[in-house]
Formats: C-alpha cells, sequence, structure tokens
C-alpha cells in the first residue's frame, strides 16, 4: 500500500496536526488567557515557544531549563520564551502537559509582576509535581 494513511480534506496541507502545532496551540491558549487578565499590569510581553534552549558548554546546573524570562527596558518588551522540547520531555499525558505548561506561565508572570503565583490563574496548583 502506498500513500498516505489519512487523505487531507485540502490538497496540499496535512490533515493531522503536528505535535509543534499542537504544542503552540496549548500555550497560545494559556498565554492568551493569562495575558488578557493582566494586561493592564504587564505591559507589553512578547510570548514565543522555541523547541530547546541554547545550553553553553560551561553549563553546570544539571537541568535543562523550560522557559526563559527576559525583562523589557524602555521600548523593548518583556519577552517569555516556552522551551518546548523540554517540557514535553518532562510530560506522560496530554493533561501533564497542560498542567506543566500553565504552572511554568502562571510562575513566570508572578514573577514578572512581584506577587504570589496563586492570584495569576485559579486553576495554577503550586503543590503539583513536575
Amino acid at each position: 500500500m502506498r500513500g498516505p494513511a489519512v487523505l487531507p480534506r485540502e490538497p496540499g496541507s496535512p490533515e493531522l496536526r503536528t505535535r509543534r502545532q499542537r504544542f503552540d496551540d496549548l500555550a497560545l491558549g494559556i498565554v492568551t488567557d493569562i495575558d488578557e487578565r493582566w494586561q493592564d499590569e504587564l505591559g507589553l510581553v512578547e510570548y514565543a515557544v522555541e523547541d530547546a534552549p541554547q545550553i553553553p558548554d560551561d553549563w553546570d546546573s544539571g537541568t535543562v531549563p523550560l522557559s526563559s524570562l527576559i525583562r523589557g527596558k524602555g521600548e523593548t518588551p518583556t519577552r517569555l520564551v516556552l522551551f518546548r522540547r523540554p517540557i514535553e520531555h518532562r510530560c506522560e499525558t496530554r493533561s501533564d502537559l497542560e498542567a506543566m505548561v500553565l504552572t511554568i506561565v502562571v510562575e513566570q508572570v508572578a514573577e514578572l509582576l512581584g506577587i504570589d503565583a496563586e492570584r495569576i490563574d485559579p486553576r495554577y496548583d503550586g503543590g503539583a509535581d513536575d
């Protein structure tokens, strides 16, 4: 048998979404919800997803970062980057992935605003295991 197992509805476009596209959709939903709620306090924040962080050769932490938060200055916006592959590697199920992305975004936004993470989103569970 030759050819795709699932024929696309639109020729030339894949029928099934890739892992990256599914992660982007999940992250976008969480980020949009939190950003809309805290827009006035946050100001301009750019959100991004990268596959993995670039770790310097002399990195001795023993762990791979899951995200990066770079505070903006002047006209430069704050930038919050989620690292897809390390996050996915720590999750077994879709619900684990959703909880992990929510936890990371909530904790980074809380750090940015200088408030407790529990105030950022009612779904946040600070006692959840990674």
